[in-house]
């Protein structure tokens, strides 16, 4: 994890960096907000490495959604890469002022930010009933722990998906192995474990 330093108004800041794309190596300001825990460099690195085999390199086609976009670590990471679009739902509104920075910061024209609840802005995007050119190849699911998130959260996403789209999640436990009814119709692509951080790719056998 990255280390804390003091901000100019006093708070820890956490730095991390953007480890691909046009972007490479630019730093990324994490403000020290409640249940921030930004996804390590080198657990990007992997976790990308994935994406970019299972996406075929197809970045520009690639509309992403970050439910818990946190430091926006994931989803920049994305738009450095060449996706199409990337928004990012975050309710903290100090992470949420910082995201806003990061993207005036980058000209990040093709990041949308949203202020907002990651269930209620999910439900929102479903109940518009998004046509197949307007869901998304990639969604980043990496909520809170301990708080039931993705047994809520994953059976909207399968609605939000395209056809072949992707769904990274982070768990305090691992998605392999005896599954419970919300993992029902879901296939673990890729799995790993960072220290007490279990991190998957998911695709969905249900039809779009």
């Amino acid at each position: 994890m990255p280390t804390g330093r003091s901000s100019s108004q006093g708070n820890p800041v956490h730095q991390i960096r953007i480890i691909g794309g046009q972007w490479k190596r630019t730093p990324l300001k994490v403000p020290d907000a409640e249940g921030l825990r930004p996804t390590p460099d080198r657990v990007r690195e992997t976790v990308f490495n994935w994406l970019n085999h299972l996406l075929d390199g197809e970045w520009q086609n690639a509309r992403c959604l970050d439910l818990f976009a946190g430091s926006g670590a994931l989803g920049f990471e994305a738009a450095s890469r060449g996706a199409a679009s990337v928004t990012l739902v975050e309710s903290n509104r100090a992470a949420v002022a910082q995201l806003e920075a990061t993207k005036q910061k980058l000209g990040a024209a093709h990041v949308n930010i949203v202020c907002g609840d990651a269930l209620s802005t999910a439900s929102q995007l479903t109940n518009r009933q998004l046509p197949e050119m307007q869901r998304f190849q990639l969604i980043f699911l990496d909520p809170p722990f301990h708080q039931g998130w993705l047994a809520k959260i994953l059976p909207i996403c399968a609605q939000l998906l395209s056809e072949d789209g992707l769904v990274y999640v982070e768990a305090e436990h691992t998605l392999i192995g005896e599954q419970p009814p919300w993992l029902e119709g879901w296939e673990v692509m890729r799995a790993d474990k960072a220290g007490m951080v279990f991190y998957h790719v998911l695709k969905s056998n249900k039809s779009a």
